[in-house]
């Protein structure tokens, strides 16, 4: 604003305008600072008026429970309250079973740890954190009662308490302290990906998007539904509001995946189309009516769109038939373009009457909708426990060995960071961030605790000296790019700083405290560069072989009810969580061996939704020439996707694609017998659009096979 240009009438609006712009940004930021710092030190005065061994670890609790939204704390707190409860009671069994036999309790301790970390790497929600949690509390409770085993049970009933009571104050005070409810983010999630969504349709019809932008921009809408599911996730916490539009959302997410991958088949068979044929022409009005639809964005305009799209189809149709003389692959070609048109017209539709429904705020009756479940490869599982396992061995070998006492820290540290990186994509760099903000915080701790907290006479005093120090890892974590030193500066002083009740300033003692906790992240930080390296989340030849995997299970699996919607779901659901995993792992710029598998992935997504519909044709048993042929190209085309190394079996391609023709030319010549009736024309048609896709993903795997830089794709 110029100075002097506001009018006095003015200034009331002005300063409420620069009001909000400070709360949008930087004030955010400071309430949830101040948020958090009040609800840290209101868990440690509970924790000193209760008289609890270890305050600090309620005080450290809400710090690990600080989210930006109230249903984010509440979720996390319950995951949180419920591992600690389940490790608690296997440390216990573990202490019975092998009483003061340490070799035999820390095997246990490791099994028990490996198995609790490969359960947190296959769900990868916030259910995966119970699994981290049960593992990591089970370590912290038996190791050092090792040597005291009878004091097992108080330290288990102490560490529930204590992490329970920073549990109830995490929770209240981020829900009644200027709450951010994550159920408005969801909403405005949920309207976003409306409008990306139709706008990106529009690109694809108008031609302005090359095979790799749209390609970058599926890998995009994957993380997409996987963020929305998670937030889904957290709202479900928050009011009964949320969780009454939970099928919504996951019929939101379902209608969206399958519009999706229908548009990307049209969108290829757009660009497979040869330019002079009459495919473009007779297309061309289809495309049309599905364009002037979407640029209204109106979700009741885009519900008509079917029957919109009818008399286009049937003309369509009609002037496909006056043609003659027209090359078998053209009329292909064409009938597959008129049928992709319809089904897009009938995808937008349920996806825009499932928005409109969540954008009106009613409540809408959905049939059975499939959650979005994320799931790992297995091998990736497999490698996050036996890594985690190997990480507590190896530290209780080098504990024994050195016989340094603060080596059971550093054991317990290395154990938990190990669990907690199982699933990020770049575990090093998450372990490496957390490091840096130990090592930033150790000066500050001591001096905090020797100048400051030294001379607290009381607990307001304490609170004066302790929270510059708290506010700053706050303020951190509020900072995308930092949150992880944040994290790891507001875990590690809130355990040196934090008072016990029994007082005791002794800077040897901590100084070796500080130094067992770093050298604990440190040998983590070792253990994930040095074993496995390869077998982390998003790792393109575990995701590659995975897409092959759920590609080939449509061959195989049962469809179920509602016509194979139940299989059609879950391919959907597998593929894209496979290709968020490579796009969390790829970053913002992915490179081009990670595009080559996105392309792979939505290839084998095409090639297996002309499976399942194969199929579901199938399902009824008749006899015949026709059902023959294509039982024959489905079991040829199972073997090849069976093939030991993924996509490079020739002769099972070359056998495939015979059966592929062989079952076209029989359906033609069903459809060329006057007798055909015309509902079985129109399913032999749908059979011969689906044999068309699955023949041109084919040609297409085998293109890239020869050219993996994708360069045919944009030619």
């Amino acid at each position: 604003m110029a100075q002097g240009s506001t009018s006095f009438p003015d200034l009331p609006a002005w300063l409420a305008a620069q009001l909000r712009g400070w709360a949008a940004s930087d004030g955010e930021r400071l309430i949830f600072v101040a948020r958090s710092a009040f609800a840290a030190f209101l868990a440690l005065w509970i924790a000193f008026r209760l008289g609890l061994d270890s305050p600090g670890t309620a005080m450290t609790t809400t710090f690990i429970l600080a989210l930006p939204s109230s249903g984010m704390v509440l979720e996390k707190a319950f995951y949180r309250l419920l591992g600690t409860m389940v490790g608690c009671a296997a440390a216990l069994l573990l202490i019975a079973l092998f009483p003061q036999q340490a070799p035999l309790l820390l095997a246990g301790l490791s099994l028990w740890v490996g198995l609790c970390t490969a359960g947190a790497a296959l769900h990868r929600n916030q259910q995966s954190y119970s699994f981290v949690l049960a593992g990591y509390t089970a370590c912290m409770i038996a190791v050092p009662a090792l040597e005291h085993p009878a004091g097992v049970f108080a330290a288990a009933v102490t560490r529930a308490t204590e992490v329970g009571l920073g549990v109830i104050v995490a929770a209240v005070v981020h829900d009644v302290l200027f709450p951010r409810a994550h159920g408005r983010q969801v909403q405005r999630t949920v309207q976003a990906r409306y409008d990306s969504f139709l706008a990106f349709c529009r690109q694809l019809l108008d031609g302005q998007l090359t095979p790799a932008q749209a390609e970058l921009a599926h890998l995009r809408f994957a993380a997409d539904i996987a963020a929305l599911e998670s937030g889904r996730a957290a709202a479900f916490f928050e009011t009964g509001h949320a969780r009454g539009h939970t099928r919504q959302l996951h019929a939101f997410n379902g209608a969206f995946m399958a519009a999706l991958t229908t548009f990307y088949t049209l969108h290829r068979l757009r660009h497979r189309a040869d330019p002079v044929s009459p495919v473009p022409a007779l297309a061309a009005p289809l495309h049309a009516v599905l364009a002037d639809a979407l640029d209204g964005r109106n979700a009741a305009a885009l519900e008509q769109l079917p029957a919109q799209l009818a008399p286009a189809a049937a003309a369509a149709r009609a002037a496909l038939a006056a043609h003659t003389g027209l090359a078998p692959g053209t009329v292909i070609d064409a009938e597959t373009a008129i049928e992709l048109a319809e089904r897009c017209a009938t995808q937008l539709a349920a996806f825009a009457t499932v928005y409109g429904g969540l954008a009106r705020n009613e409540r809408q009756q959905v049939s059975e909708p499939q959650a979005y479940a994320p799931k790992t490869p297995p091998g990736i599982v497999l490698a996050s426990g036996a890594r985690a396992a190997f990480a507590l061995l190896a530290s209780a070998t080098l504990w024994y060995w050195l016989a340094w006492g603060q080596l059971a820290t550093s054991l317990v540290m290395t154990t938990v960071f190990c669990a907690l990186a199982s699933s990020s994509p770049r575990p090093t760099a998450m372990v490496k961030q957390v490091m840096t903000g130990f090592l930033l915080a150790t000066p500050l701790t001591f001096a905090t605790e020797f100048l400051l907290v030294i001379r607290a006479s009381d607990f307001a005093m304490l609170v004066l000296a302790a929270l510059p120090l708290f506010a700053l890892a706050l303020w951190l974590m509020t900072d995308p790019k930092r949150a992880g030193i944040g994290i790891g500066m507001a875990m590690f002083s809130s355990q040196f700083v934090a008072p016990v009740n029994l007082m005791r300033y002794d800077a040897m003692g901590m100084v070796n405290g500080m130094l067992a906790q770093i050298a604990g992240v440190l040998l983590a930080w070792v253990i994930f560069a040095v074993l496995l390296p390869g077998h982390t989340m998003g790792n393109r030849a575990h995701v590659r072989a995975a897409l092959w995997r759920e590609a080939s299970a449509t061959c195989r699996r049962r469809l179920g009810h509602q016509g194979g919607a139940r299989l059609r779901h879950r391919f959907d659901n597998r593929v894209r969580d496979l290709l968020s995993q490579l796009n969390a792992a790829a970053g913002p710029t992915p490179p081009a061996a990670t595009r080559a598998v996105v392309r792979e992935g939505l290839t084998l997504l095409e090639l297996g939704h002309a499976v399942i519909e194969l199929r579901v044709l199938l399902a009824a048993p008749t006899d015949g020439p026709v059902p023959a042929a294509l039982r024959t190209a489905l079991a040829r085309l199972a073997a090849y996707l069976r093939a030991p190394v993924a996509g490079t079996n020739a002769a099972a391609a070359a056998a495939t694609v015979t059966a592929l023709l062989d079952a076209g030319t029989a359906i033609r010549t069903a459809l060329a017998d006057g007798r055909c009736e015309p509902a079985r024309a129109a399913r032999l048609r749908t059979a011969l659009a689906d044999l068309h896709a699955i023949y041109t993903s084919l040609l297409d795997q085998a293109d890239d096979t020869l050219d993996p830089t994708g360069a045919h794709h944009a030619a």
